[in-house]
């Protein structure tokens, strides 16, 4: 029995192994605890795995825990089910930890949906892809969103510590981290234009992966949508800034759409 006065605090693990089987990928592992689950929607093509939180968000002292482990040779998605939602800490820091590794000559895409941050929230978070040998590649995403903006909702105080790494075996090729609280929220322009409150990053790390710059900076031309992409050395990024979070996501389904060069996850489409 918890003291009185101490609030129930969620914790999961969710991990996922997949091997080549005679007709395609089969499942070679599942562990699943606490709040974390993993599902695997029966698609067309490469396996899609889709994780998510049955505490239906994540507040100060949450724990969760992620991971997709893809053997060699192999293609899959993996994202969630829904958005996550991080919302008012009454102590505390929610930590979540991704850990996602590629066998050689396989592909990754990581497309969580996207995360809402309430007022107040405290949340510290780590993505890290391994890809192993020089063909490995991965597709990741991450966006983020100040509030609800059909509710009326104002983000003024909040802790994101956001942390993204891919790496080719022991070397680190893309790291992106990320720090915002509310002296960051009030310091306009050098962070974030007046009036944002939605962003997301895209990194495309694969032999060539510099190639798709050109259609990549064609497509960035949705309404209420600002971004910019670079490309060098096998990697691709992207950065997007918008007022609310539907244009967002609609530049990032045309984005994925040409990249991927099919659907998007069908979780993305309900």
């Amino acid at each position: 029995m918890m003291p009185e006065g101490t609030a129930q605090r969620s914790h999961g693990e969710a991990h996922v192994a997949l091997a080549a089987g005679a007709g395609g990928a089969r499942l070679a592992g599942l562990r699943q605890a606490g709040s974390a689950k993993a599902i695997l929607p029966r698609v067309a093509g490469p396996p899609e795995v889709v994780f998510l939180n049955t505490s239906g968000g994540l507040t100060g002292g949450d724990r969760l825990r992620y991971g997709v482990e893809l053997a060699v040779g192999l293609r899959a998605t993996a994202t969630t089910q829904t958005a996550e939602r991080a919302y008012r800490s009454a102590g505390g820091v929610a930590r979540v930890d991704v850990t996602h590794h590629v066998g050689a000559g396989g592909h990754l895409d990581w497309l969580p949906q996207e995360t809402i941050l309430f007022d107040g929230c405290a949340l510290s978070r780590r993505t890290r892809i391994i890809l192993d040998g020089p063909e490995a590649s991965c597709l990741m995403l991450e966006a983020v969103v100040l509030g609800r903006a059909a509710m009326g909702e104002t983000v003024r105080e909040l802790l994101l510590r956001d942390r993204r790494e891919i790496w080719r075996g022991d070397r680190p090729v893309l790291v992106e981290p990320l720090m915002l609280n509310a002296a960051a929220l009030q310091a306009g322009a050098a962070v974030l234009p007046e009036g944002a409150r939605a962003f997301a990053s895209l990194a495309l790390v694969a032999p060539g992966a510099e190639d798709a710059l050109a259609p990549m900076r064609a497509a960035l031309d949705e309404p209420g949508v600002a971004g910019g992409a670079s490309g060098f050395d096998g990697k691709l990024t992207l950065r997007l800034i918008a007022a609310d979070g539907w244009p967002l996501r609609r530049q990032i389904l045309r984005l994925l759409q040409i990249l991927r060069r099919a659907p998007a996850p069908r979780v993305w489409q309900i």
